[in-house]
């Protein structure tokens, strides 16, 4: 028989995603995801600052520029999602000129702090970034708590001898925490992986022999749903959710735990 693999995206999928975006032209903020907004704005790309929030940035001198930040703190940037022909490497020289603050991150994490009291995972700050105009454009503050099932889901499919994996666009440290939450080995994440690195984890997996299935919420998940074996489409996080996505699935369920009756 051949051994078999689930791949889970986290926010919106294992995770039950509480964020604020704002537009830093006018501060105000945006009720779309945030793919949704690179998808809108074109040639952009979200970039993901792999530190602690609350350790580090929200310690930071407010009035310190963002590209200053970043570089006296040795802070290493990823790409989540882009709609941009663009390298990680390239993204800090751009933002040399960038007027964007420290405080603009602080004051939208005290804010989704405010507004939920049930954050049990920081997923972290990140912002997006025009490439036509080299300027940060929104910036983010997300986090969330475990949906319900979660443990019992991941427990059940090892017991079945399916092995579980996650691949995910959000901040490392965060991914390996929500891992230990939900008993799931380090060696099983995938960490900050964008949309690209999504298939090419599915395709690697397939050529070690597993037979893979694909779950996940969003169109950073479209290429790995492709390259799968079976894609499966959850609407736990109750988002609308656009017709490319959907139609990209092999199967739709409304919650996590309907992953165990997937014919598999």
């Amino acid at each position: 028989m051949k051994k078999k693999a689930i791949v889970f995206d986290n926010a919106g999928t294992l995770l039950e995603r509480c964020r604020v975006i704002k537009n830093t032209k006018n501060s105000k903020r945006v009720d779309n995801s945030s793919l949704d907004v690179i998808d809108e704005l074109g040639n952009s790309a979200l970039v993901v600052m792999q530190t602690d929030t609350k350790k580090c940035l929200m310690q930071a001198n407010p009035e310190k520029k963002l590209y200053d930040f970043i570089k006296d703190n040795s802070i290493p940037l990823d790409i989540s999602y882009s709609s941009a022909d663009i390298t990680k490497d390239e993204i800090l020289p751009l933002l040399r000129h960038s007027d964007i603050k420290v405080k603009d991150f602080q004051e939208t994490a005290k804010q989704l702090h405010n507004e939920n009291n049930f954050i049990e995972l920081c997923s972290g700050s990140a912002f997006i970034l025009n490439v036509d105009n080299n300027k940060v454009e929104y910036v983010i503050a997300a986090g969330g708590k475990v949906f319900p099932h979660v443990k019992n889901v991941i427990k059940t499919l090892n017991n079945k001898g399916i092995e579980t994996f996650i691949a995910s666009g959000d901040r490392a440290k965060s991914l390996y925490e929500l891992a230990e939450i939900i008993n799931l080995p380090e060696k099983n994440v995938f960490e900050t992986a964008n949309t690209k690195r999504k298939k090419e984890i599915i395709a690697m997996l397939k050529n070690e022999g597993y037979k893979v299935m694909m779950v996940g919420n969003g169109p950073n998940d479209i290429l790995a749903f492709e390259e799968s074996d079976l894609a499966v489409l959850t609407l736990e996080q109750k988002e609308e959710v656009s017709k490319r996505v959907i139609e990209a699935a092999d199967v739709i369920i409304e919650k996590i735990c309907q992953v165990l009756d997937i014919e598999f």
